[in-house]
C-alpha cells in the first residue's frame, strides 16, 4: 500500500506560497480572493498552503483577480500547478526505510534549480563524488538502506548536465583514508578534474592554510530557479536537511558562500591542487 505523505508535496506548497505572496503584495484580504474565486474560506486557505491543488486555469484567473502583472511568472506557476505529483525518478523511493520526505523534496528542488551553490567543510559535495566515494560514504554510515541511497546519489549527478553549478571544497577531504585503498581517491580527484573543465561547473578549493571558522557552520547548498520562485537554502542533517526560502536567511548564507568563495583558491589554480593530489598519489 502506496503511503500518503504527511506533508504536502514540496511543488504544491510553492504554489501556493508564491500565490500567497502575490495575494498580500495585491493587499487584497484573503476573504475578498475567495469570494471572488467563488471558494470557501477554507478552500482557499488551503490553496495557499499547498494542500489543495490549484489548476493551471485557476492560477490565471485567480492572478487576474488580484492584478499580478507579471505574464511570465504567471506562466510559470499556472505549469508547475498542471504538473501532476509523484512525477519524477525520485517518487520510486518515497517508501523506502530511510528515505525521509525533506530528503526527497530537497532531491525534487535541486532536479529543478538552475543554479546550485555547494560548500562542504569535510568531504566532496555529493554531485561530484564518484561512485566508489558514494558507496564509502553510505556504506560506512547508520542506514538500513545503504544501496538506495547510493542510488539516489548517483542519479542526482545527472542535474549537472544542465544546471550551473558551483562547488567549494575543503582541501582537508582530500586526506581522507579508506580501507579500500588510494585508488578510490584517485578515482575521485580524475572525476574532480573532469568536472572541472565542464562549462557550467566551478569548482574551488579551500587551503589547508585557510582560517579555520571558515566553513565551519556546516554543509550548505543554495538552490536559485526561473522566475518567479524564491531562492532555496538547505543545511545538510542526517534526516535529509534543513530547507528555507526566507529571503534574509538565504541571503545571509549567500553572503557567508561568497565570503567562502573569496578566501578559496582562484579556479586554474583549485584543478592545479587536484592535478598535484593525483600526481601524489601515483608516486
Amino acid at each position: 500500500m502506496t503511503q500518503k505523505r504527511a506533508t504536502p508535496s514540496i511543488k504544491r506548497r510553492r504554489v501556493g506560497a508564491q500565490l500567497r505572496q502575490w495575494r498580500e503584495a495585491s493587499d487584497m484580504p484573503s476573504g475578498d480572493v475567495a469570494r471572488a474565486m467563488g471558494w470557501s474560506q477554507a478552500r482557499f486557505s488551503r490553496v495557499e498552503r499547498g494542500y489543495y491543488r490549484v489548476l493551471r486555469n485557476e492560477v490565471f484567473d485567480l492572478c487576474a483577480k488580484i492584478g499580478v502583472d507579471d505574464p511570465e511568472g504567471v506562466a510559470e506557476v499556472a505549469r508547475v500547478a498542471e504538473e501532476p505529483t509523484g512525477k519524477g525518478w525520485w517518487t520510486s523511493y518515497a517508501n523506502k526505510v530511510g528515505i525521509s520526505e525533506q530528503y526527497l523534496d530537497f532531491v525534487e528542488l535541486e532536479a529543478e534549480a538552475e543554479t546550485i551553490r555547494v560548500q562542504h567543510p569535510k568531504i566532496i559535495p555529493g554531485l561530484l563524488q564518484a561512485p566508489g566515494y558514494v558507496r564509502e560514504m553510505h556504506s560506512s554510515a547508520r542506514s538500513k538502506d545503504p544501496e538506495s541511497l547510493i542510488a539516489i546519489r548517483l542519479a542526482r549527478q545527472e542535474v549537472l548536465s544542465r544546471a550551473k553549478f558551483h562547488g567549494l571544497i575543503s582541501e582537508s577531504a582530500f586526506h581522507a583514508r579508506f580501507e579500500s585503498g588510494p585508488d578510490l581517491m584517485k578515482d575521485q580527484l580524475r572525476k574532480l578534474i573532469d568536472a572541472s573543465n565542464m562549462e557550467n561547473v566551478t569548482i574551488q578549493i579551500l587551503p589547508l592554510t585557510a582560517h579555520p571558522s571558515y566553513g565551519a557552520n556546516g554543509a550548505t547548498t543554495i538552490l536559485t530557479f526561473r522566475h518567479p520562485w524564491t531562492p532555496v537554502a538547505s543545511v545538510d542533517t542526517s534526516t535529509g536537511g534543513s530547507h528555507m526560502d526566507d529571503p534574509d536567511q538565504v541571503s545571509y548564507l549567500e553572503d557567508e558562500f561568497d565570503h567562502l568563495s573569496s578566501a578559496a583558491l582562484p579556479v586554474d589554480e583549485s584543478r592545479d591542487l587536484l592535478k598535484k593530489y593525483l600526481e601524489g598519489l601515483h608516486q
